[in-house]
């Protein structure tokens, strides 16, 4: 039984000072607040294998990343063709070793039910060695979800919801929230897990207060399926992500308080004032 808590990245300049110190280490930094990390900058460009061995040096083996496979894949092939692509994805990241949570598939909104045939096809020849997580955003999967989840709990393969219900609750109140407004999905959410390493994606406000407000529906949901011996993983998001990591923290915090015996995430290390030198 483990939770995993993250957030959409691992360095922001909003945390230096607090997360992160002037130094290059900042990915071990935020593994002392954090057991597990959005994967986005793998969607645009596939790192460099060394880089790649830096993540896994900064990091301790239960640390999780869940990784964007790149958009050359998902969204310019559309899941047919792009095996080159991947191969070379893979490859890049090795060094992560188990540290890998699951490969993420995050399909463009234009891939709809008529798609499906396409996934299905390439979940039934995907890699082997990865777990695999699909989100979805074209609106017909909300009308109809149960073809979408049979293929995937055929497959082994999770489905990713992303709240963004408090989002849209009222409007936005400030340039971070505009931004959020105009680009994140707008889709009704199913708290169901697949598998059992379901993971959750949740966007809040900047006001940490409707943050937590609008996470209530998830604390039952997600003690509930550590009770069912599963182990989710939940990203926590607001619209200029500076209080991200402590909101994260707190989310692990407070399904603690419903699931005894879960275990406490690392004690961040200190971080001293900024200097010049």
């Amino acid at each position: 039984m483990r939770l995993h808590v993250g957030c959409a990245m691992w360095t922001h300049k909003a945390w230096q000072g607090t997360i992160a110190g002037p130094g290059p280490d900042r990915l071990a930094a935020y593994a002392g607040w954090c057991n597990a990390v959005e994967g986005n900058t793998t969607f645009y460009a596939t790192p460099a294998r060394d880089t790649v061995t830096g993540w896994a040096r900064q990091t301790p083996e239960d640390f999780r990343f869940v990784l964007k496979v790149p958009r050359v894949v998902t969204h310019d092939r559309r899941l047919t063709g792009g095996e080159a692509e991947l191969r070379a994805f893979l490859d890049a990241i090795q060094p992560l070793g188990p540290r890998v949570h699951a490969l993420w598939i995050q399909l463009p909104a234009s891939f709809g039910p008529a798609d499906l045939p396409a996934l299905e096809m390439f979940l039934r020849h995907r890699p082997t060695g990865y777990r695999y997580a699909v989100e979805v955003r074209h609106p017909s999967f909300a009308d109809d979800p149960a073809p979408l989840e049979q293929l995937l709990t055929e497959a082994g393969a999770e489905r990713v919801p992303f709240d963004t219900s408090v989002m849209f609750a009222t409007p936005p109140t400030s340039d971070a929230e505009r931004d959020a407004w105009s680009k994140k999905p707008r889709l009704p959410v199913r708290p169901r897990a697949l598998t059992d390493h379901p993971i959750v994606r949740y966007l809040g406000r900047d006001d940490p207060a409707r943050t937590v407000e609008g996470w209530q529906r998830w604390l039952p949901v997600v003690a509930g399926w550590l009770r069912e011996g599963r182990s989710p993983t939940v990203f926590i998001h607001t619209p200029d992500n500076s209080g991200a990591p402590a909101l994260a923290r707190r989310f692990h915090a407070e399904v603690a308080a419903l699931t005894p015996g879960l275990p406490p995430l690392p004690e961040p290390e200190p971080v001293g004032p900024l200097t010049l030198f």
